[in-house]
């Protein structure tokens, strides 16, 4: 029920002659180009009867054989992109790997020495959830604890452990050595190889494969699979026109968002925030790429987008008096509210509350009304926080980490972003999934520190020199006294933690269904890929807009066509 607004709402200030920050941000750099993609002819039936061949096909491939050569099919199939399409044979398959080759959580193989077997096996079972514990890399150990040397003459194997590593919980220091010993001689060992394998070994030491947006594994890895001459032409020749049946779904769904954003005119009336509307798209697209998961794009982005919005009025634009209006024309929650805002303000605030009133009126119909308001609150959470941060910054206040990391739970985002990502799961995302959201679940506290720490690590400089509240770093700096470097080991710290909080949360998790905890992941990565080295949002000019050309743009090369 909405609230009427009362006498306690003042009169908009006027904006005359105030004196803004502005954060000079890139304007778009795709403008209308998707527009084009909306009235696209989809595959032909020829192409699509082919699809479904080339599944059955796989399918009678995904029956129990040597645990190895299994093992190896599942994880090509995984890195292709096309694990949506098997998830019931490959979780038989794996629970064959599983009865077979596990005793007591420790993987017992024929090839007792051979570290490549142990490693995928490992990892792939520990993705699937089950605990198999590290136990099995001992072997691989010398008299004095230490990693056998010799390990470095297997680069196939000190791939596999390095990428096993990335599925390490706490208190698993066996792993964490592991990381130590393959993540530098693998580093050490590029000059020395040939340039595709050195490439290659480069590629996985940044993007390890747990921690990697799917879409881009899959892009990557048709590549380099192809390009083995053991490689199966018919995962290979499925992998590409799914990839490219996907793209051109992709690209309408995309074309239909741009054209609502320009539709809106948001770029003109609100000048000062950042047109990223491909940019959140390739956001959301991190989390579910999936056919049947079209609508829940669609209301994710748009939700992505306000949230954008409400960042950088609150960071860059908004004076305090005119957040202080804003903010609580959002917690009432009540269109008689824009009477008392300023006129940006007002635009704003329309169409959010329009767009959360016509997402109601659609869930409705499936008799899940209620998603959208754990949503809504979820925003005005977030909007709340933004404000907090606001005059923090405007009485130059610098909190503790503790209450900054506190905060940082809510204004990251994540929560918001998490609830959102529900809404268009449909029946399996029931109210208990929501309602077990708002208990402040480990795994969604984990992803929310790996995106707020991610962001500040990289994005501080930047920050700082246009005018903005302390981040976890200065918090850290100021509350210990210790160097910005010192600083960002500790943040880098917290979100190596972060992660093994996730794996442990994905460890047989019966709260809510796997692919509710999916999301959470997928969010996680995201954030990563967006953060690894530049605030890629803010500055999309550079890696970020090679990764949507290869995602969105460019369509795999199939031969004879």
């Amino acid at each position: 029920m909405s609230v009427s607004a009362t006498s306690s709402l003042v009169t908009p200030p006027t904006t005359n002659n105030i004196s803004r920050r502005s954060a000079n941000y890139h304007p778009d750099i795709w403008g209308d180009h998707f527009i084009q993609y909306i009235f696209q002819p989809m595959e032909s039936d020829e192409t699509m009867k082919q699809i479904i061949m080339l599944k059955e096909k796989v399918r009678q491939m995904l029956v129990p054989s040597d645990a190895l050569r299994d093992a190896n099919l599942i994880d090509s199939i995984q890195r292709l992109g096309l694990y949506h399409h098997f998830e019931h044979e490959i979780g038989e398959l794996l629970q064959h790997i599983h009865n077979n080759n596990v005793q007591n959580g420790i993987i017992t193989l024929n090839r007792n020495e051979d570290l490549h077997s142990n490693a995928l096996i490992f990892r792939l079972l520990r993705q699937q959830g089950y605990h198999i514990l590290p136990d099995v890399f001992q072997k691989f150990k010398n008299e004095q604890g230490n990693f056998n040397e010799t390990l470095v003459d297997d680069v196939e194997g000190m791939l596999s452990l390095y990428e096993a590593t990335h599925m390490r919980i706490h208190g698993e220091d066996i792993l964490d050595e592991a990381f130590s010993f393959t993540s530098s001689h693998l580093e050490a060992m590029t000059t020395q190889l040939s340039p595709s394998l050195a490439t290659k070994i480069k590629h996985s030491l940044k993007w390890p494969v747990f921690k990697s947006v799917p879409r881009l594994v899959a892009r990557n890895y048709i590549a380099t699979y192809e390009e083995n001459p053991s490689h199966d032409a018919t995962l290979l020749l499925l992998a590409k026109l799914d990839f490219n049946l996907l793209q051109k779904q992709h690209q309408k769904e995309l074309g239909d968002i741009t054209k609502w954003w320009k539709d809106f005119d948001f770029e003109t009336k609100l000048p000062f925030a950042r047109s990223r509307i491909v940019e959140s798209y390739f956001w959301i697209l991190g989390v579910y790429f999936e056919s049947q998961y079209s609508n829940a794009r669609r209301i994710m982005t748009k939700v992505y987008c306000f949230t954008s919005l409400m960042d950088d009025i609150y960071d860059n634009y908004g004076t305090i008096e005119e957040l202080q209006l804003f903010t609580d024309a959002i917690q009432r929650w009540d269109m008689s509210c824009m009477d008392f805002l300023p006129e940006y303000m007002k635009f704003c605030y329309k169409a959010i509350l329009s767009f959360f009133e016509e997402t109601e009126q659609e869930m409705a119909k499936e008799g899940r009304a209620f998603c959208v308001n754990y949503v809504k609150n979820e925003f005005k959470r977030a909007v709340q926080a933004y404000y907090t941060e606001a005059k923090w910054f405007n009485s130059n206040y610098i909190a503790t980490m503790e209450e900054y990391m506190a905060h940082a739970i809510v204004n990251s985002g994540y929560y918001l972003m998490t609830s959102a990502s529900f809404i268009g799961m449909g029946c399996i995302a029931t109210e208990e999934v929501f309602q077990w959201l708002t208990n402040n679940p480990k795994i969604v506290n984990a992803s929310t520190v790996i995106a707020r720490l991610g962001n500040d690590i990289v994005s501080n400089e930047f920050e700082q020199e246009r005018g903005h509240g302390a981040s976890s770093i200065e918090c850290y700096m100021n509350e210990h006294g210790v160097s910005r470097e010192d600083a960002i080991n500790e943040l880098s710290r917290k979100i190596t933690n972060a992660w093994k909080d996730i794996n442990e949360e994905l460890l047989d998790s019966t709260d809510v269904p796997k692919p509710i905890l999916m999301r959470v992941l997928n969010l996680s990565r995201v954030a990563d890929l967006f953060y690894k080295d530049e605030d890629c949002y803010t500055h999309s000019q550079g890696s970020l807009k090679n990764d949507i050309i290869s995602i969105l743009l460019n369509p795999c090369p199939i031969s004879g066509k």
